[in-house]
This record gives structure tokens, C-alpha cells and sequence, in this order.
């Protein structure tokens, strides 16, 4: 591990100015601790930060800066500046950064190397994670193969000003990508809600994605501008199933587990793809999910560890069951990324499914969510759980 000399903060630049005035009355010296904090942020994440983006989003020239740096690991057979290779596998490359202006707010900037060494597996979360509990993010569109998520998509809440991008970069050589993830938490009157503020919270993101692709020589296609990107779907934004055009196209209805309506997004390339099914008042029943390259990777990686003792798992099978809480499919997709990973899950607060689970319907919901899923993705024909 290689760590890079935290930045001075605004206060220790003062005070290191203190005794400069005050040696120089003794010495007839004087010393200017200048440029300290434009050096924090231009080698912030080894350099790969769009510098302007971030100081207008924190409060232009005139914002002091927190800057705390972490940069580990290779990728592609070339380290990073400040660190030193680790394992057998090339993609150990792990790179934090964080941006705090008093008063303003904060941009949390993580890059990762995929896939992970397996040695990593069962020790955490391989990559950051982008908040999905209580609303479904949404793609980035423009080309991205990326997110744009919340904890809560409602005006005035409290976390109104806080959002987490994620782009993931396929890059040229075979099975190799970069996941590069930005949480952008702004205080004061910035509200997502507006449509003409969310593209701020992304471009940092993108620009990074875009250094990023050259400085470790990626290769992958890259998207366009974002100008206008959609607010995550909240639990009460549900609609009748059978009219789902998203990520819940194609699924059925069931009469017997009174499934009728969706929370759904577009698909657009994203990574992370989720619809809920739900009753007639939108009460949730069932959410299907499909994982691509790091995520699906992630996800095998904790279901390893979470359901070890049953001695199936993702890991282990492309197709099955979890016990009595979940079907899984997956499906092998182009230029040797991570098999995508596709599952479906009765909602923890609903008991009355998993009474009386109606097997039939999880099976069938799971397979035409999947084939829809593969296909938009260009993978090859899910494999599917057996009855």
C-alpha cells in the first residue's frame, strides 16, 4: 500500500503562515506556504479529477479544501503512480479520494480494477455501492454504461442534496474494467428535484470516467455529455405491470400471488438493473435484479459467503435456488466480461409469500425478466433454475 501525504487543511495553513510571520521578525526570512492545496487536488486519485468541475460544484477558487488520498494496486499490468502492484491478478487497482469545503459539502470519488482477485472475496464489498434500498436507481443513458442514485428522490428530505454516480468503463482488453464511483453530497438550497442541477452531480463523474480511460489505457467506449438525467424511482412510483416498457417488460401478471403492478426504470446500458412487482396498491412482492460486470461479480462474491453452508451458490452453478428466499439464472456476455447474474427475491416483509410460495410464477417471472435483460445486454440465452 502506498498512501500519499495528506493535504494541509485550511486551519494548518494559517497556522504554518503564524509561524512563518513569526520566524520571520527573528531571521528577516519569509516563507509562503502557497499552491499546498492545488497540489491535494490536482494529484488527487493519482490526477485523474476533472479539478474545475469539482471546485465549482464545492464553491469555485475561494473554497478551502479538505483533500484526503488513497491510490493502490494495478491494473492492466501498469501501477499507479503512488502505488505498488499486489497479488497475482494485474486488477488490484483501488483508488479513494475526498473533497470537503466547510460548509458546502463534499465529493467522494472511488476507481476500481475489475474483476478482483479472489483472495478479496469474503472480506467486504468489492466495489462501492450505489444506494438501492428504498429507491431504484436509473441509468445515465448518453452512451454511459452507468447510474445515477439516491437514498430518496423526495424534495426537501433531508439527504435531498446527496447522490452517487457510477460509470463502468468496458474497457479494449478482454474481461478487464474500471468502476469509477462519485457520491456528491452538496448542502444548502441545491435540490435534486430540479432537472437543470442533476447533470452537475454527474459530470464529475464522467470527466473522471473519461481521465481515467487514458490514464490507465482502458481503451473503452466512452459516452456522450449528460445533459439531463432522471430522478431515481420511488417505493410509491409504481404502475400496472401489464403496461411496464423498463426493466419490467415482458413479466407477468399472477392472480394467485396478486402481482398487478411495477417499480421500474429504463434499461439503457446500465449495470444494475432492479423491478419490483408489487400488489394492486403497490404494496411490494417480488424484486427481480440483474447484475453486470463488477456488480454481478460482487454479488457472486457475497452470496459465497452468505449462503456457503447450502453448498450452492451463484458462484458455484449459472442456475438454482437459495433456500427457500430466492431463483437465480445467469448468462454469458461478449469480450470475456463477468457472467451477468439475474435473481429474484420474495420481499422480506411480505411472510404470506414464502408460506405459500407460489414457485411456479418466481420461476417464469425470473426467466422472461432474464431473457430480456441478456438480450438488451448482447449475452447469450439465460440459463434457468429447474422446477
Amino acid at each position: 500500500m502506498a498512501l500519499t501525504r495528506p493535504a494541509l487543511t485550511r486551519r494548518q495553513v494559517r497556522a504554518l503562515v503564524a509561524v512563518a510571520v513569526a520566524l520571520a521578525t527573528l531571521t528577516g526570512a519569509f516563507v509562503w506556504f502557497s499552491g499546498s492545496e492545488d497540489r491535494a487536488l490536482d494529484g488527487a486519485c493519482d490526477g485523474v479529477l476533472p479539478t474545475g468541475e469539482v471546485r465549482a460544484l464545492l464553491g469555485g477558487d475561494e473554497a478551502g479544501l479538505d483533500v484526503t488520498n488513497r491510490t493502490e494496486g494495478t491494473f492492466g499490468g501498469k501501477a499507479a503512480k503512488t502505488g505498488q502492484g499486489g497479488g497475482k491478478r494485474a486488477n488490484t487497482l483501488s483508488v479513494h479520494c475526498r473533497i470537503a469545503a466547510e460548509g458546502t459539502g463534499h465529493i467522494a470519488v472511488s476507481i476500481a480494477g475489475s474483476p478482483r482477485p479472489r483472495a478479496e472475496y469474503g472480506y467486504g464489498e468489492l466495489y462501492t455501492a450505489v444506494p438501492a434500498r428504498r429507491t431504484l436507481p436509473v441509468p445515465l443513458g448518453h452512451g454511459w454504461s452507468g447510474l445515477f442514485a439516491t437514498e430518496t428522490a423526495r424534495l426537501d428530505d433531508a439527504e435531498d442534496g446527496t447522490a452517487t454516480t457510477a460509470v463502468l468503463l468496458d474497457c479494449a482488453r478482454r474481461g478487464d474494467s474500471l468502476l469509477i464511483t462519485v457520491e456528491t453530497a452538496l448542502r444548502g438550497a441545491t435540490t435534486l428535484d430540479d432537472p437543470a442541477v442533476r447533470p452537475d452531480f454527474v459530470r464529475t463523474a464522467t470527466a473522471t470516467a473519461e481521465a481515467a480511460n487514458d490514464h490507465w489505457g482502458c481503451g473503452a467506449r466512452l459516452g456522450k455529455p449528460v445533459r439531463t438525467v432522471g430522478l431515481p424511482v420511488n417505493e410509491d412510483e409504481y404502475e400496472p405491470l401489464l403496461g411496464a416498457g423498463g426493466t419490467c417488460a415482458a413479466v407477468p401478471t399472477a392472480a394467485r400471488s396478486a402481482v398487478s403492478t411495477a417499480r421500474e426504470t429504463a434499461r439503457d446500458r446500465a449495470p444494475l438493473e432492479s423491478c419490483v412487482l408489487g400488489t394492486r396498491d403497490g404494496s411490494p412482492l417480488y424484486r427481480l435484479e440483474a447484475y453486470y460486470g463488477p456488480y454481478a461479480e460482487d454479488a457472486r462474491s457475497q452470496y459465497t459467503r452468505d449462503y456457503d453452508y447450502e453448498n450452492v451458490t451463484p458462484a458455484e452453478k449459472p442456475a438454482g435456488r437459495l433456500g427457500r428466499s430466492a431463483y437465480w439464472a445467469g448468462a454469458t456476455c461478449p469480450h470475456g466480461a463477468e457472467s451477468a447474474l439475474y435473481l429474484i427475491r420474495a420481499d422480506a416483509a411480505d411472510g404470506e409469500t414464502r408460506r405459500r410460495p407460489d414457485l411456479a410464477y418466481e420461476r417464469a417471472a425470473l426467466a422472461a425478466f432474464a431473457a430480456a435483460s441478456a438480450e438488451h445486454h448482447g449475452c447469450a440465452a439465460p440459463t434457468l433454475p429447474k422446477g
